[in-house]
């Protein structure tokens, strides 16, 4: 019997307790990605429901790799949407509130063609407030963002709810949180 890939996200990703501080139960997803095979499942799972990609975006850092991974399969570029103060020369920014705080994440303009649908990959959804972030800022560059996807979603922290109204959201593993 092969293995399903919800299956293989499980296997291959380790559960750290109490990172980075006593209580929480941190999901490390850097082990997917030394598994060529399971890296490589991974990265069309994540693609699959979606169709006519022509780019893919990584939200630092994991993000980076799926995006990566998933733009060297289908022969795609790849954007990546960094924090604050990470990029040269001229970027757009966006603003997002965390739960404590906020935060900003920045792109490089003009990189693609207006209208390059994209879609935005990270390792992990909860609130949606990055991703949420992320699609807003990519819109702001003229692209057209066509799905959310990631390897892993937090259950009750309905960063689903947060994203569906605007765009699909794919997850392949659902834990909690």
């Amino acid at each position: 019997m092969t293995e399903t890939v919800t299956a293989l996200v499980h296997r291959l990703t380790a559960v750290v307790p109490d990172f980075p501080k006593p209580g929480v139960l941190f999901r490390d997803v850097t082990t997917v990605f030394a598994d060529p095979e399971g890296f490589s499942s991974i990265c069309r799972a994540l693609a699959e429901p979606f169709a006519g990609i022509e780019a893919v975006a990584g939200i630092e850092a994991r993000g980076f790799a799926l995006a990566g991974g998933i733009a060297a399969q289908l022969g795609t570029g790849v954007l990546t949407v960094r924090k604050a103060g990470k990029l040269p020369g001229e970027v757009l920014s966006e603003q997002y509130a965390l739960e404590y705080g906020e935060a900003e994440l920045e792109l490089r303009p003009g990189q693609l063609a207006s209208g390059t649908r994209v879609l935005v990959v990270d390792d992990v959804l909860a609130t949606g407030g990055t991703a949420g972030a992320t699609v807003t800022l990519l819109e702001r560059a003229g692209y057209h963002v066509i799905g959310f996807a990631a390897l892993l979603e937090l259950d009750g922290l309905e960063g689903r709810r947060a994203l569906e109204p605007r765009l699909p959201v794919h997850t392949l593993d659902t834990v909690p949180a």
